[in-house]
């Protein structure tokens, strides 16, 4: 049985990727030389559920029930700014740029997913959910020392607000991991309709 890797995520407006693409520019000369493995701006997305391997003949189960549970709800705005590490400053292993909602649906939306893929085999978050675009994430072997200076560049980055935009529907996306970087396909879109 074929078997793809994917994950559900929300996909940003092309000019915000342009604007988190300039805080990748800004911020990668003043981090210590290949210490941090850059995502590529145009490939990120806020990831709302990653499911792994998914057997390919359950895809469009995965996709009825992702539609159900997403159709409930109404299209929300978001707002990405900000920048930190996970897990903190001090020992930053991905450094990342915020999402901001005002109405706490986008949470609704996460818990939603989670509820509607838990019952396919797909286990429930335990983390709380907490809503990034990854930059970056660091090498296993980066020095304590260039840890520091990691968190002192993000901590004074003082990135505001690199845009909103509507969101109106999540996307079910096959990852394909090659040398060069994961590459993405969006195999389905299910839209936030209110009904």
């Amino acid at each position: 049985m074929d078997a793809i890797r994917a994950f559900i995520a929300i996909e940003l407006p092309d000019t915000i990727l342009t604007e988190v693409g300039n805080i990748e520019a800004r911020l990668k000369p003043q981090m210590p030389p290949d210490a941090i493995r850059w995502v590529k701006a145009d490939s990120i997305h806020l990831t709302l559920k990653f499911l792994g391997q998914v057997p390919a003949d359950q895809l469009s189960l995965i996709l009825s029930s992702l539609r159900a549970a997403i159709a409930a709800h109404v299209p929300f705005m978001l707002e990405v700014k900000g920048a930190g590490c996970f897990p903190n400053i001090h020992r930053p292993r991905v450094v990342w740029v915020g999402i901001h909602e005002n109405d706490h649906r986008l949470h609704a939306v996460q818990r939603a997913v989670e509820n509607a893929i838990a019952p396919l085999g797909y286990p429930t978050e335990i983390r709380d959910f907490t809503p990034h675009l990854t930059l970056g994430r660091l090498a296993r072997d980066v020095r304590q020392i260039d840890q520091k200076k990691i968190g002192e560049v993000v901590q004074a980055a003082a990135v505001g607000s690199l845009g909103k935009w509507e969101v109106r529907q999540v996307a079910l996306i096959k990852s394909d991991l090659k040398p060069s970087g994961a590459e993405y396909t969006i195999l389905a879109e299910a839209p936030l309709s209110g009904k």
